[in-house]
């Protein structure tokens, strides 16, 4: 008997995101409620009741008031806003080699969020294996695509005239975006990074920068060190690219490449940088491996079908 699956937020970009997904599968029943029902609370009890897995595309607070609408113990929920990510398993199976059991057994798993994956794919393993000590000083620009921001962003950025549009634009500037919470929880850091995610006038696509001095290290890092060593850690990951150390000068014209993830569910990763002063890079489809591809990969595994089903490296 399939699974039934049921999109609880399907309306906003990543609810939408999911349901092209689903559509693909054969091997799931996707319940669908009436438009006219969405904001019924007791018809949505009945399918987030009747469903064997759960997705929650929606605000904080109102993902809060559908997991309590719950009342069985069976229903498995897959969130996707921020307000379980620090107590909820984090979906993030490339995080380390006991990620995908507690993913697999959970009844309760948070996708993480898009400049979180980007974060956590190049600080959790460095500081969790004894290379960057955990109580360093860190900082991290985000670059992304103006999709990340949700409807209302969509429609702002497409009635921005051309040269509006394309002018990177940093926010968050009191330091307290909803990511870092798990920015600095998930890879046990003593501080929250310094955050500045930017903005600018492209749809998807996001690059991740986080500069590693010497001051911050445990040991000695070099970039040789640092590529060697993610090499080695994501060696077995279907959705995870190490980038040989000087792959810039393949770049055109010298220009990273923001979109180069864009449609896939991959994380890209580069070290930049000369000796021991670097810059780690990660790219990614903020639509995809950092919000509805993520949620996406966490199912497969939790219904124990083949991760990489409907995804695409």
């Amino acid at each position: 008997m399939a699974c039934k699956i049921y999109v609880d937020g399907q309306e906003g970009t990543t609810g939408l995101r999911i349901h092209e997904y689903l559509s693909q599968r054969a091997d799931l029943e996707i319940l669908h409620i009436p438009q006219e029902q969405r904001k019924d609370v007791q018809v949505r009890q009945k399918y987030l009741n009747e469903a064997d897995l759960v997705f929650l595309c929606l605000p904080d607070q109102a993902a809060r008031e559908a997991v309590a609408l719950i009342d069985n113990d069976r229903t498995r929920v897959v969130d996707a806003s921020t307000a379980h990510r620090t107590v909820w398993t984090y979906g993030f199976p490339e995080m380390n080699p006991q990620q995908r059991a507690l993913i697999r057994e959970s009844k309760r798993v948070c996708v993480p969020g898009c400049h979180a994956t980007g974060f956590m794919s190049l600080v959790y393993p460095l500081v969790k294996n004894g290379w960057v000590r955990s109580d360093a000083d860190f900082s991290c620009q985000s670059l992304t695509g103006y999709s990340g921001g949700g409807k209302s962003l969509i429609q702002k950025f497409e009635q921005y005239a051309s040269t509006e549009a394309g002018a990177p634009k940093p926010y968050a500037l009191k330091l307290q975006h909803k990511h870092l919470p798990e920015m600095q929880a998930i890879p046990g850091l003593n501080y929250p990074p310094v955050f500045l995610p930017v903005v600018a006038g492209f749809y998807k696509g996001m690059a991740v920068s986080v500069p590693v001095m010497p001051q911050m290290t445990a040991k000695k890092l070099t970039a040789e060190d640092a590529v060697k060593f993610f090499q080695d850690y994501y060696a077995n990951e279907p959705f995870v690219r190490v980038m040989p150390l000087g792959v810039e000068a393949e770049f055109a014209d010298g220009f990273f490449d923001v979109e180069g993830c864009n449609d896939t569910n991959r994380v890209d990763i580069f070290v930049f940088g000369q000796a021991d002063h670097l810059l780690l890079m990660a790219r990614l489809d903020n639509l995809g491996k950092g919000a509805s591809g993520a949620a996406i990969q966490n199912m497969n595994i939790m219904l124990g079908a083949e991760e990489t089903i409907g995804l695409k490296a």
